[in-house]
């Protein structure tokens, strides 16, 4: 009943065939579920015949949902998180609305959302932040297998027109990508939102492709570690492989040449990441490549050294 309630409240009309298809239910089990909500307060509409379906009414003051303990608890770190700012436009709303969730936790679950903001430290590495309105089109798009008009702006080239079949969100990091299949190109593409503009739901469904793999965050990663990139980096780093992974994540390859020595590789835009993986290693390391790693990371020692001494 929550995952049709849920498809409800994108007020648009369900077909009544495809919203049992799409909660795997008979059209028997639907009429019924239906009739619950309506029992609840929900203000379902329904038409009959062959293409008969199911919308909720517009406008209409929609009675609270209930959430149990976990999801109490995934809605307020969920705020929190939005209140950091990786996504513009809602840190005010979502610090407005935690206090409103706070008021109403019981003590036990506030005791829990306290110790997990208390004793972890989210990564700062800062990145691009996305529109909110943009995440929740194209999120919307996703669900509900319509396809989407944006323009996107290409690294150093102009925007171009994209006409795509949503697939899936990917947050990696402080950054979000879209997984769509290109209507264009004929190909499964990966488009960095922050980069994506002019967005609009076309209007025309889709049957969802599979997507190759079937893992859209193991795509998003594969498609990173191919892009072409400014630097080409490679370091030799006296401490052991699964010491320097630790650091790494998914952004580089680390390759094993003794206990306390391995090989680290990156494709970066920036200097500013390999020189932030090899300071959190805290271990000895030679620069192997590019040569514009060595004066980045002089410049940086000197720096440090500079703040330390004294006047």
């Amino acid at each position: 009943m929550l995952r049709l309630l849920s498809l409800l409240q994108t007020h648009r009309y369900w077909p009544g065939a495809e919203l049992a298809e799409r909660l795997e239910v008979s059209a028997r089990t639907l009429r019924r579920d239906v009739d619950r909500l309506r029992e609840l307060g929900y203000p379902v509409l329904a038409s009959r015949g062959t293409d008969g379906g199911y919308q909720l009414q517009a406008g209409a003051a929609l009675p609270p949902l209930v959430v149990d303990d976990e999801e109490a608890v995934a809605i307020a770190v969920g705020l929190r998180t939005a209140a950091g700012g990786a996504v513009s436009g809602i840190e005010d709303s979502s610090v407005r609305a935690l206090a409103k969730v706070a008021q109403v936790l019981p003590r036990r679950l506030r005791r829990r959302v306290d110790a997990l903001s208390s004793f972890t430290t989210p990564a700062a590495f800062g990145g691009p932040t996305v529109d909110a309105d943009a995440l929740t089109t194209i999120a919307g798009a996703c669900r509900d297998d319509e396809r989407l008009r944006f323009a996107y702006t290409p690294r150093g080239r102009e925007p171009e027109q994209r006409l795509v079949e949503p697939h899936r969100l990917v947050s990696l990091g402080r950054r979000w990508y879209l997984v769509a299949w290109d209507l264009h190109r004929h190909d499964w593409r990966t488009f960095r939102v922050d980069r994506i503009s002019d967005y609009s739901v076309d209007g025309s469904r889709f049957r969802p492709r599979e997507l190759p793999g079937g893992d859209p965050v193991a795509f998003v990663q594969a498609g990173i570690a191919t892009m072409p990139m400014p630097y080409a980096v490679e370091v030799v780093v006296h401490a052991p492989a699964e010491r320097v992974k630790e650091h790494v994540w998914q952004w580089g390859d680390v390759e094993g040449e003794s206990e306390q020595r391995c090989r680290l590789r990156m494709n970066v835009d920036i200097l500013a990441w390999p020189a932030m993986v090899l300071g959190a290693v805290g271990a000895e390391f030679e620069v192997i490549d590019p040569p514009e790693l060595v004066t980045y990371v002089r410049e940086w020692g000197q720096r440090f050294a500079r703040s330390t001494t004294s006047g």
